[in-house]
């Protein structure tokens, strides 16, 4: 075998990152600010630093080298020269190994000690002071790869957004407790392609599946600490790379046959992805890439005192998306995904913080631009969290045109409803119809609500319904974490009971709610396992909880009471699949007639009666009558539901046209479709029935 060379050729400033070409390597990194980079080679262990070679060239703004014979599987990392000088936003610190942004697969782990802060931690002067300890025995280090996979006839499903049906599932807590899966594979991609995940999915007829996040991500020492880990994973470090602890074999092909494997069962896979912070933290962070590369470029610092990073996130700094190189790496990182991987869309963390210029939130911002006009990243779905923490940080249905936005809005007016809140069938109706007062701008479709009522970021669904306080004590933060008013009530008992009355009047609660966003014009959410009554036992901040509390219970799923439920979702499912009225993927106002006398959408009460606009503002009224009609393969449908939130059974007339065929109970899950006669039906307390009318064959 040659010997390595001892110095890089001039090499190429496209494309950033580690790029091998079967003869050698091509490194490329950005900063603006540094007075030079070296390329700093180890062993295969990651643990020996065997060269450390000065990048030769710089060309705007990247410093590149290659490196020829050198193969796939070298471990590698960087050193940045430049000032040390806080007070100006430069935290350069050559002592300090730092990660390559755009390192495809990492190799080691991440040691939490104080050689890691390119400050000495326990000085007076705080992060003034300077640390020459040398962090690469405890750093993570990047791994060249070469990347060749045959997709062979692998084809995205390209769902449309109205058909869309989203599950979202942490992958470790999907599979840790599923059955008969071999041990090491728990918890990783290699089970997530595993027969038995897919036909659970494909029983229910899901279309997508939601991960959380799957980047390489950084554990938080104060967790550690406390014998916590951070489960959630949004403290990403690699754009680039898989969170190791989720490939069993250590392939990042792993990923790509459980993408390919969904995608044969018409499955879709969406990343939730973290591009609003890092995981350096603040100021006081530790230094692992960014912030040895260059501080004042990849980080919005306050204007007045660039000693200081903006926080508009909650998590201690914010990337600047306005910095075009840093916006290229985000841009870079989510084409990466799609044509690497297959992916088929992302859902975007704190999404109002990638919309933030030096005035606030702005929906022309930079990073929406250049998504919205990207010939691969316009075609796949773009889902965002229309929220952050800095000011002004709330924008539901503010977003730009091509992103869906979780509702949360529906989720809460839903859940109060349920709850038998005054005031709140005006609210309901609005959430059944699509949200439009929210979304209808821009010519935005229903589809651009993404409706839910449980997601990972609070309560499952049963504990929406089984506690009325929040019980995060095992967190660690004297239960102060967490949303303090969740909508929800216990009905007599907090957490787990015996009362069978109490716990009918659960079940009957959750399918109602279940009915309601598979009823509801939007893309529908499930978070996994509330289709069989999954509980983390009143946690609803379960950021640090990698063990039972998080991991699904598919024992659950398993029992009379989880069967039926499991039954019943899928029922609804496919209710919607087969009714295209219900995922219309256009705003019904009630202007367009029908038939004669039935419009596309109509309200009445519980008399069968319009309702008046007191009726409307009438905060004691909780029944409610939806009819929604359109057009089928010829015929016209007529779909009626009945909401009832009261405690006692009500009797509803039904609207025209009679006779109806009933299509579900959500208090007789399992009663089958049949014929109603008459022009009454009785809906029992807290619960919704749909029935239908089919009139002929429109020749028009």
């Amino acid at each position: 075998m040659a010997a390595r060379p001892d110095r890089l050729l001039r090499g190429s400033p496209y494309p950033l990152g580690a790029t091998y070409d079967g003869l050698g390597t091509n490194f490329a990194v950005f900063s603006a600010n540094a007075s030079g980079i070296d390329l700093c080679l180890f062993d295969q262990q990651g643990r020996r630093e065997i060269a450390r070679l000065p990048m030769p060239e710089h060309t705007d703004e990247v410093w590149h080298g290659y490196l020829p014979d050198s193969p796939a599987g070298l471990v590698y990392g960087y050193r940045a020269h430049g000032p040390y000088d806080p007070q100006g936003g430069h935290r350069f610190n050559a002592h300090k190994l730092l990660l390559d942004p755009y390192a495809r697969r990492l190799a080691g782990s991440l040691k939490t000690v104080e050689a890691l802060y390119g400050y000495r931690v326990a000085s007076a002067r705080s992060d003034l002071s300077f640390d020459r300890r040398d962090s690469a025995p405890a750093m993570l280090k990047g791994v060249v790869t070469s990347e060749l996979f045959d997709w062979a006839d692998d084809r995205p499903p390209n769902t449309p957004l109205s058909d869309t049906v989203i599950y979202e599932a942490h992958l470790r807590g999907l599979s840790m407790q599923f059955p008969n899966l071999r041990p090491r594979e728990r918890g990783t991609f290699a089970t997530l392609g595993e027969p038995a995940v897919i036909d659970h999915l494909r029983r229910l007829s899901i279309t997508a599946v939601e991960l959380m996040p799957v980047h390489a991500f950084v554990q938080d020492s104060h967790l550690l600490e406390k014998g916590l880990r951070n489960y959630w994973g949004y403290n990403t470090l690699g754009f680039f790379a898989i969170e190791p602890r989720y490939l069993a074999s250590g392939t990042t092909d792993e990923m790509r046959v459980a993408v390919r494997r969904l995608h044969a069962a018409g499955i879709e896979v969406i990343l939730d992805v973290v591009y609003n912070h890092t995981a350096e933290g603040s100021e006081l962070g530790p230094t692992l890439s960014f912030r040895g590369l260059d501080n004042a470029s990849y980080y919005r610092l306050l204007p007045d005192n660039p000693r200081h990073c903006i926080n508009d996130t909650g998590t201690g700094n914010t990337l600047n998306l306005s910095h075009p190189r840093v916006l290229q790496m985000v841009m870079d990182s989510l084409r990466y995904w799609v044509s690497s991987y297959h992916v088929d869309g992302f859902r975007f963390d704190l999404g109002v913080t990638l919309g933030r210029e030096g005035n606030g939130f702005d929906p022309g911002a930079g990073f929406f631009d250049v998504v919205r006009q990207d010939p691969v990243l316009s075609r796949v779905k773009l889902i965002a969290e229309p929220w952050d923490t800095g000011p002004g940080g709330y924008q539901l249905g503010q977003l730009p045109p091509g992103f869906s936005e979780w509702n949360d809005k529906f989720r809460d007016g839903v859940r109060r409803y349920w709850r038998g809140d005054d005031g709140h069938r005006a609210v309901l109706a609005d959430c059944v119809a699509g949200s439009s007062q929210i979304f209808e701008n821009r010519g935005r479709r229903p589809y651009s609500s993404i409706n839910y009522v449980a997601s990972h970021d609070g309560f499952t669904l049963l504990d929406t319904v089984s506690y009325a306080e929040r019980h995060n004590e095992a967190n660690g933060e004297d239960n102060t974490d967490g949303h303090a008013d969740n909508f929800s009530a216990n009905w007599g008992v907090e957490g787990p009971t015996d009362d069978l009355s109490i716990v009918a009047l659960r079940r009957r609660l959750q399918h109602a709610m279940l009915a309601t966003v598979l009823l509801s014009q939007g893309t529908p959410m499930l978070m996994a396992g509330d289709e069989f009554g999954r509980t983390q036992r009143g946690n609803n901040n379960a950021y640090c909880q990698d063990n039972e509390t998080s991991w699904i219970d598919w024992t659950q799923a398993t029992s009379p009471e989880g069967r039926a439920l499991t039954g019943f979702v899928a029922r609804l499912i496919a209710l919607r699949h087969r009714h295209s009225v219900l995922r219309c993927n256009h705003y019904l106002h009630g202007r367009e007639e029908i038939l004669p006398g039935i419009r596309d959408i109509d309200w009445f009460d519980e008399n069968a009666a319009p309702l008046s606009h007191d009726a409307w503002n009438n905060p004691l009224a909780h029944l409610l009558t939806l009819r929604r009609a359109g057009r089928d393969n010829g015929s016209v449908t007529i779909l009626t539901c009945f909401f009832n939130s009261d405690a006692e059974d009500r009797e509803f007339r039904i609207p025209k046209p009679l006779p109806v065929r009933l299509l579900i109970d959500s208090a007789a899950p399992h009663e089958p479709e049949h014929d109603l006669a008459g022009d009454r039906v009785t809906v029992k307390a807290r619960s919704v029935l749909l029935v239908r009318s089919i009139i002929g064959h429109d020749d028009t």
